[in-house]
Formats: C-alpha cells, sequence, structure tokens
C-alpha cells in the first residue's frame, strides 16, 4: 500500500533542508506559537502569508501540501459555517430561520487562518528533514524520550496495522462476504477487528523482543551527527523577527 512519507521531499535541496533540524524546529515553533495566539483576522492573513513563503521556500510541491492539507480545509469549512451561525453578535446577513453574525464571521475567519497556517508550517519544519534526524533533533532538545519512542513507534507501525486491515477485509472479501446493512455484517466486522488486534498485539511482542536482543535500551541511536553553524542562527533569527513583527502587529491592532 501507499504510505504518507512525511520526508517524502526530505531529499531537496534548500535553504530549508540545510537549516539544522534543532534549530529549526524551536524557530518555526515559536512562529506557530505567536500565531495561533494572533486575535486580529488581518495580522492572521500576514501569519498565512508568511507560512505560504516558508512552504515555496523549503521547495515542496504545492500539490503534496495540498493532498495532506485538504482534510484541514474540510474541518475548517465545517467549523466556520457553525461558528458564524452560532455565535451571537450584530446581524450580518439572514438566510431564512438562519442569521449570520459579524461577530462570529470574524471569529470563524480568524481560527480558519490560525489553523491553516500552523498546518502549513508543519511541512517546512518536518518534510525538510529526514524523519530520524527529526527525531534525532527533538531528543537533544531535551524531550522526553517516551515521547520520541511513541512518535517514531508510532510513524513506522500504523501503516503496518493499516496494511494488516487491508489484507484482512480482502480475504473475508475474497471468501464472499459482502458489507451490508444487517446483525450478520456487524458481527463479521468485529470479527475481523478483534482478529486484528490479536495479530496486532502479538506483532508488537515480537517486535519488542527482536529489538531487545539488538540491545535497544529505550534511546533512539542514530549514525548522523548535528552540526550547528551562523547561518543556521541567522535563519532562526530571520523567523523569530517574523513571530515577533506579528505578535507586535495584534497587539498593536
Amino acid at each position: 500500500m501507499h504510505l504518507p512519507e512525511i520526508d517524502k521531499f526530505a531529499h531537496l535541496k534548500s535553504p530549508l533542508h540545510s537549516w539544522d533540524p534543532r534549530v529549526k524546529i524551536i524557530s518555526i515553533s515559536i512562529l506557530i506559537l505567536s500565531i495561533v495566539l494572533l486575535k486580529d483576522p488581518r495580522v492572521a492573513f500576514l501569519g498565512l502569508a508568511l507560512a505560504i513563503i516558508l512552504v515555496f521556500l523549503s521547495k515542496i510541491p504545492f500539490s503534496f501540501v495540498f493532498v495532506h492539507l485538504r482534510w484541514v480545509l474540510f474541518f475548517v469549512l465545517a467549523l466556520f459555517v457553525i461558528l458564524s451561525l452560532t455565535v451571537p453578535g450584530n446581524l450580518l446577513m439572514r438566510l431564512s430561520f438562519l442569521s449570520i453574525s459579524r461577530e462570529g464571521v470574524k471569529l470563524s475567519l480568524l481560527i480558519s487562518l490560525r489553523a491553516i497556517s500552523a498546518v502549513l508550517l508543519i511541512f517546512p519544519m518536518i518534510g525538510t528533514t529526514r524523519f530520524n534526524l527529526s527525531l534525532k533533533a527533538l531528543q537533544k532538545i531535551k524531550i522526553p524520550d517516551r515521547l520520541i519512542e511513541l512518535l517514531m513507534f508510532t510513524y513506522r507501525y500504523i501503516f503496518v496495522f493499516l496494511d494488516e486491515e487491508k489484507r484482512i477485509f480482502m480475504a473475508a472479501n475474497s471468501r464472499g462476504w459482502v458489507r451490508k446493512t444487517n446483525l450478520f455484517t456487524l458481527k463479521t466486522m468485529g470479527n475481523l477487528v478483534g482478529m486484528l488486534l490479536v495479530r496486532s498485539f502479538e506483532r508488537t511482542e515480537r517486535i519488542r523482543d527482536a529489538m531487545v536482543s539488538r540491545g535497544y535500551s529505550g534511546r533512539l541511536k542514530t549514525l548522523d551527527n548535528l552540526t550547528l553553524c551562523w547561518n543556521d542562527f541567522f535563519k532562526a533569527a530571520l523567523v523569530i523577527a517574523g513571530a515577533i513583527m506579528l505578535s507586535l502587529s495584534g497587539w498593536m491592532g
């Protein structure tokens, strides 16, 4: 099955690819924090523009970004409609028994801009570095080992379990099982899900035994060494300056 690789374009050459992952994660995280704390939609538009610029500089194809962003857009669209119709305030438009308030539109627009900007910034932060180096960078900046271990195994084996689920249901379909809206279908799906959970548990035990036998102690080890240079701090200064400018613009507005 096709796996949505986070670091699919980590091999490209760009100013963000050559950026030390430790400094990159900290700097872009500060920028994300400054954007999600904005309270003015006009400044949030600037944050979105900055996020788009960073994606453009990362050279990650926008088609790849949009494919993974579409689910966020669906959620944001639903939230936009709900908030516009439910938040009380000055009447902006009335459609039959529904009323749209100015405050609701402003709040929904602000939340939408902040959410889209934050998700966009994930691509240049994580997608421009190999996943194992991103985990090593998290380890270097003192993120707890248990959390790193959880991220590593979740990313690696969630796709394995999805592949296992696909094979189980394919085997059931090959034996003539057809999904219907009846009790037999629910019973069969319950049995298949239970089989998947049992196989997953057995697989985790085998994986644990294999890793322990190879000396795994719960701490990530890689052969790559991370080195810092002045160029890394210069890029960090630019991004953090952008975050500060957004925050100041929000307070002044």
